[in-house]
This record gives structure tokens, sequence and C-alpha cells, in this order.
């Protein structure tokens, strides 16, 4: 499969002008998926560059280009300090991070990702991982679907959804994603349908693969492993995300507010590059539907 059919990467020129490539620097791609901004990067790197790709998606792998300067790594982004050390590697002159799901993810129906088709209850990112979608709304109890779909989700009958859950899978157990949407349809807004079926799956595979604790982990090791100057790329596709991420590059922590020193200079280890978010140009969001939620953030080390 064609890295374009697997997934079209968003913002492609805007990330990897954000990362200001050195021809023989060291970058890592934390979510390599179809390998379109790896592809990229490697276009810029000599014979003495590094790229090192990451991805916990088996199907990823073979997206891997035949390159020696190229290294997959399939495992979660979580594990970025630890599996560089694996490597050799202490210090990376850059990092990009596309978050979110992949193109491939959405359209293959027996990942369960997508509201579009008939599939089973999974939305695993890594296919091996012990929890799926179907067991979340299966045994969690009430209290904890109801924040699930509240926080992730922003889900605003999110007490109403998940004490509807708990009464159906009380007859029948959740197993496919038609049997849920047909729950979800009694309690959807007329005409937002499918805004409310995208906010309750998206509450659901973010709870799944614990993206939030993830992207909070490695947004942490960033700082450890950057070189001073060193750029931070990170694109996020919805408000929660992207709040985690401006957090961390406006005031060095996810929560509470900027530190200062003596002299009222703020104390951060990262400083922005642009001051707001970068969005996707109209004609990109044309192309590409993906890109309109878009938010882009670049940040290098102090």
């Amino acid at each position: 499969m064609s890295a374009t059919a697997y997934h079209i990467p968003v913002m492609l020129h805007e990330c990897v002008e954000g990362l200001a490539i050195r021809p023989d620097g060291v970058y890592v791609d934390l979510t390599f998926g179809g390998g379109g901004h790896s592809k990229e990067i490697l276009k810029h790197l000599g014979p003495e560059g590094r790229l090192y790709g990451f991805d916990q998606d088996e199907d990823a792998v073979a997206n891997a280009p035949d390159d020696d300067r190229f290294t997959f790594v399939q495992a979660n982004f979580r594990d970025l300090a630890r599996y560089l050390r694996l490597y050799g590697v202490s210090k990376v002159d850059g990092i990009l991070a596309d978050l979110g799901i992949s193109s491939h993810q959405i359209d293959e129906p027996s990942r369960g990702f997508s509201t579009r088709f008939e599939g089973s209850l999974d939305m695993r990112m890594n296919q091996l991982g012990s929890v799926s979608a179907r067991d979340v709304l299966n045994t969690y109890e009430e209290a904890a679907l109801h924040r699930l779909f509240g926080m992730y989700g922003e889900v605003r009958n999110a007490k109403s959804l998940a004490q509807a859950v708990v009464a159906e899978r009380a007859n029948k157990p959740f197993e496919t994603t038609e049997q849920f949407k047909q729950l979800l349809q009694k309690l959807a807004p007329r005409g937002r349908e499918f805004k409310y079926f995208a906010q309750v799956f998206q509450a659901l595979r973010i709870e799944v693969n614990d993206e939030m604790g993830a992207l909070e982990d490695v947004l942490g090791q960033t700082v450890e492993v950057l070189k001073p100057e060193g750029r931070l790329v990170v694109m996020s596709y919805h408000s929660l995300e992207d709040r985690m991420v401006k957090n961390f590059v406006s005031k060095g922590k996810f929560q509470g507010e900027v530190e200062k020193d003596f002299y009222g200079n703020l104390i951060r280890p990262l400083e922005p590059v642009s001051r707001k978010a970068i969005q996707a140009r109209p004609e990109e969001v044309t192309k590409n539907n993906r890109a309109r939620s878009a938010k882009l953030r670049i940040a290098k080390k102090v």
C-alpha cells in the first residue's frame, strides 16, 4: 500500500519547515503511519543524517522506507527516551508528532475506528493492547463512562449516555460499531448525529489507547532528548491535545501559571517559534478535509 493511500500527511511543508532540518542532524517522527512526513524529512537529510520513526501499529511497518538513514521503532511514542537510549542516541535535533489517527486506521472496518463502517468495537492502535472499546463499554462503571464521554468526547449529555450504555449492555453486551450506533442514534441531537457519533467514538479511542497519558509522557521526554535550539513540532486535531501542547510549550507544564525567576523572566524549557497555532491553508482543506481541524505548534529548546 502506498503512503498516500495509507494516509495523506497534513501540512507537510509546514511541519518539515518547522523542524529547521540540518543535513547531518538526528530527527524523530513520533507518528510514522504512512511515512509521508518521514519520507519528506529524509529528502532534507544528508548521508550523515538519521531519522527514527515510531509507530505502535504493526500495519505501519510495511511503509518503512528502505534507507540506511532510517530506523523504524515499533513502539508507543511514550517510550521515546528509552528506545533512543537502546539505539545509542542521547540527543536529537528535532521531533515531529502528527497526533490522532491515520486514514488507514479509519478506513479499515475491522479496526472499529470509523462511524461509517460496520466492524468490531476494537479501536486499539496497538493491536496487541489488552483493552478494546468493547471492553470499555461492557465493563466500565457508569461514573467512569460519564467521565470519559464528557472529558474526552465533550459530549453534553454524557451522563444520560453512560446510563443508557449500562442499561443496554445488561440485555446484550456491545460487540459491533453498528450495534453501538443504534443506541447513539436515540441520544444524538437531531441534525447533528454524525458529529455526535464522532465525539463519542473519539472519547472511546482516547480511553482505549490512553492517548492523553501518552502525550503527557512524551512531551516531558522531549525536553530531555532535544539538543539546545532543537525543534519540537506537534500537530493536533482536537482541543484536549492542543491545550496540553500549548500549555507545555508556553508554560513548561500542563497546568497552573507560568513561573518566573527573580528578574521576571519566564522559566520554561521550550520557547514558542510561532505565537499562535498554524492552521492549514484553505486549498489544503479543500483537498483533505482532515486538515480542517489541525493545529500545528512549533517550539525550540531554550
